[in-house]
């Protein structure tokens, strides 16, 4: 690793203001009432847009943990044609791409009332929190190089 390149250890030691509020944030939306598995899709997927192979790892990892099964992860890049996708995880997905992507196209109002249908109203808002949260993270630890690895 170049010196100067900041990896996780070294982003946790100078900016731990930064890693203590978006564990924060973790912790607000892993108290929430969603599943912990259409979660782990979301940050799977987000970071699979993003490019973020520290993020891919880590969500990879802890979507199996959290009941994911390998054909869903292998099939995630093809979620709407898969076939092994409910239709609120499916919900999930679009909102997530919609977000991830929001810089590049609006966000629709029929996707907006399509992917609402599915949600409750706190269920809505700790989805989209939890897609901007692990969009803060691809950001920091792609712009940053993250390597994949141990996270502590």
């Amino acid at each position: 690793m170049d010196q100067n390149q900041i990896g996780w250890a070294k982003f946790l030691h100078t900016a731990p203001a930064v890693v203590s509020s978006l564990r924060a944030l973790s912790k607000a939306v892993a108290d929430s009432d969603l599943e912990k598995s259409l979660l782990e899709l979301t940050r799977v997927r987000a970071s699979q847009l993003n490019g973020c192979a520290f993020c891919l790892a880590l969500h990879v990892d802890l979507a199996r943990t959290a009941g994911i099964s390998q054909q869903a992860l292998d099939l995630l890049a093809t979620w709407r044609e898969a076939g092994v996708f409910t239709e609120r995880e499916k919900a999930a997905l679009a909102w997530t791409e919609a977000l991830t992507f929001i810089g590049q196209q609006h966000i629709a109002d029929d996707l907006y009332r399509e992917v609402s249908a599915h949600f409750s109203v706190p269920e809505f808002a700790f989805l989209t929190a939890s897609i901007a949260h692990i969009n803060a993270w691809n950001r920091i630890a792609g712009g940053l190089r993250f390597a994949p690895g141990p996270v502590s």
